[in-house]
Formats: structure tokens, sequence, C-alpha cells
């Protein structure tokens, strides 16, 4: 497995190797004792699986609130996307910022988000298929999120605004400067 850092240190991206022939490719899409040396201690609990039919459909930016605060180890098996990891730790050095990494089915790209980061991604091409791990299980009590289109944390998410696809419980989503559910700096664990 490769690993690169990010702008954001915590955030980092994984990209495993593929072994190919004739018949197709082997690649170890997880391993936890690479992981783990990478800095990625989390257990996982649960894997998911996500189809978006449409290019331009953004899912997020989402998030959950210890005690199920989730990191997630997020891949596309099928199509591309735009992958977002936006900090929302108060008083984080990188408050506010977000790291944009694109994954794809042909770059086999992964990106780790961490705990205190608020998750997105939007759809580059039709019929994507992105998987995740996950190290908390759901919890609706938990979950929140912010706008994707907060004019504070200005995602360029490649797409023209006017043509995306969200979900109702998305479009409603608030700013940033106005969640009061969010992170403190050093918390979790």
């Amino acid at each position: 497995m490769d690993i690169e850092t990010t702008a954001i240190k915590d955030v980092i991206v994984v990209t495993p190797r593929r072994f190919g022939d004739s018949r197709g490719f082997f690649s170890e899409v997880w391993n936890e004792v690479n992981l783990q040396s990478a800095g990625i201690t989390d257990q996982f609990v649960q894997d998911n699986h996500a189809f978006s039919a449409e290019k331009g459909t953004i899912r997020g930016l989402h998030y959950q609130l210890s005690p199920n605060a989730q990191g997630k180890l997020v891949r596309v098996t099928r199509g591309a996307v735009l992958d977002v990891a936006a900090d929302i730790r108060k008083g984080s050095p990188t408050f506010g910022q977000h790291v944009a990494v694109e994954l794809s089915a042909d770059n086999w790209k992964q990106l780790w988000v961490p705990k205190g980061f608020a998750h997105g991604y939007c759809t580059l091409t039709e019929n994507v298929e992105f998987l995740y791990k996950v190290s908390g299980k759901y919890s609706p009590e938990d979950e929140a999120g912010i706008i994707w289109n907060d004019p504070d944390l200005a995602i360029d998410w490649k797409v023209d605004p006017s043509s995306v696809h969200l979900s109702d419980k998305d479009k409603i989503l608030p700013r940033l400067k106005d969640q009061n559910k969010l992170f403190e700096y050093g918390e979790i664990a």
C-alpha cells in the first residue's frame, strides 16, 4: 500500500497495489497492520456500499458525534467522485479547512476520513459505486451535517452547482458557523 499525507495531516490517502494478469487483478484493499503503521488505528464495525446513478450527486457533508463518532475509509469501485473531508474540530489549527481528493475505479485511491471531520462526496460520473468502512455504528441521534455549498468552506465540487442532486435532508443542513454540534480539538479518541 502506498500512503500519502494531505494538507491536513490526519487525512490520509491510501492506494492499494493491484496485481494483474490476463484474468483481471487482485488487490489487498485493507490490511490492519499496514494501516496501523500509517496511523489508522480505528477498528471498523461496519462496511457500507452506496450507488449513485446520476453525475453531480452530492452526499454530505455528514458526521456523527461522540459516543458514536465515525472514522471512514472510503473508496470507489465504479466511476469517480470528488471526496471531501472538512475539519470541524473547534480549536484545531485547520478548523474549517478541507481536503478534496478524486477517488475512482481507475486510480484505486482510498481516503481515510478520521473522527472529527465532516465527510461528503460528489459523483463525477454516472453509475458510481462507493464503498466505505466505518469505525462507529450508525446512530441517528448523533448524526449531524453541514450544507454542501457553505461559502465559508468554499468547496469546489467540480460540477455545475445548478445541476447537483441532493437528498431532501442534505438540502436543509446548516452552515458550519450555524452548527452547534461540533467536535473539540483533542477530545476524540
